[in-house]
């Protein structure tokens, strides 16, 4: 498992004017490599700006530009999972690149507060800063240098892998998800079986992060004759859990759905509760 952090400080309000850029290669759950760099922006210094990384115009000169930089930061991002902490980076990234007019780097970008939303129910809705996930993580920073930013991002992620269990492909996976799947378009999710179907008769319940939409799920399941609801009761036969759900939903224990349908399996129901996989192979099947 391979990713890079980055960070950058600008100059000004322009997020074009990359002052510093900081860069942290992570590989199998440890810090690989690092590098930092001051960057001319070619552009002046707000005050405000340089009271909160205390980088000023006379400390890049001398400092290549950003295209001057430009094969050494792409050496490091280019194909790799990248990992910035909110959209500010990434876009930075991408205004520098027009502004010199050259190709930003190919990379698949991932945002670590993104992540942080969906590990931690503390984060889900405010307090997913840096400072703050790291202070909760218990690691510490400088913050506002460029580096040590992309560090603490870096470590960020492997913290959260740690607490959900998921590796980096899944990861990526879950960021596009709500925040809390469970209870994500439910209202919406019903299908008539086909009577013709393979398991028609069948009733069927979908809960946590599904790695395909909910839609996409209730129409597969209907077309092999599955009638879908939205609540587990006593007609359900099968809840389907999404495989990234195994223990919990966002930080949270296991779904309403889950919990529920556990008990009625306890009271004698003959309900089956599976994984989204295997649901998929089912359908597959029919």
């Amino acid at each position: 498992m391979r990713f890079i952090a980055i960070d950058v400080e600008t100059a000004n309000a322009d997020m074009a004017s990359i002052c510093s850029i900081g860069v942290a290669a992570f590989e199998n759950g440890a810090l690989a490599s690092e590098w930092y760099s001051l960057i001319d922006p070619d552009d002046f210094f707000d005050p405000v700006n340089i009271s909160i990384h205390g980088i000023s115009e006379r400390d890049v000169q001398g400092a290549p530009t950003f295209r001057n930089a430009a094969s050494e930061i792409d050496r490091f991002l280019g194909g790799h999972v990248v990992v910035t902490h909110t959209h500010f980076d990434r876009v930075a990234m991408h205004q520098a690149a027009g502004r010199w007019s050259i190709t930003a780097p190919s990379c698949t970008w991932l945002d670590s507060a993104r992540v942080a939303r969906r590990t931690w129910a503390e984060c889900a809705r405010s307090g997913y800063g840096l400072a703050n996930v790291c202070k909760m993580i218990g690691y510490t920073f400088e913050h506002h240098n460029a580096l040590e930013d992309a560090k603490a991002a870096g470590h960020v992620m492997l913290a959260a892998m740690l607490e959900s269990g998921l590796d980096l492909d899944a990861m990526q996976r879950r960021v596009l998800q709500p925040i809390d799947p469970s209870s994500s378009g439910a209202a919406s999710i019903t299908r008539d079986g086909n009577p013709d179907g393979l398991f028609a008769g069948e009733v069927i319940v979908f809960t946590g992060a599904l790695e395909i939409p909910r839609r996409e799920a209730a129409d597969l399941a209907a077309s092999v004759g599955c009638t879908v609801t939205n609540s587990v009761t006593k007609k359900t036969t099968m809840l389907v859990v999404g495989d990234m759900d195994v223990t919990r939903l966002a930080g949270h224990g296991k779904s309403s759905k889950h919990r529920k349908a556990e008990g009625l399996v306890s009271a004698g129901q003959p309900l089956r509760i599976i994984r989204e996989t295997d649901f998929k192979e089912l359908v597959a099947l029919g």
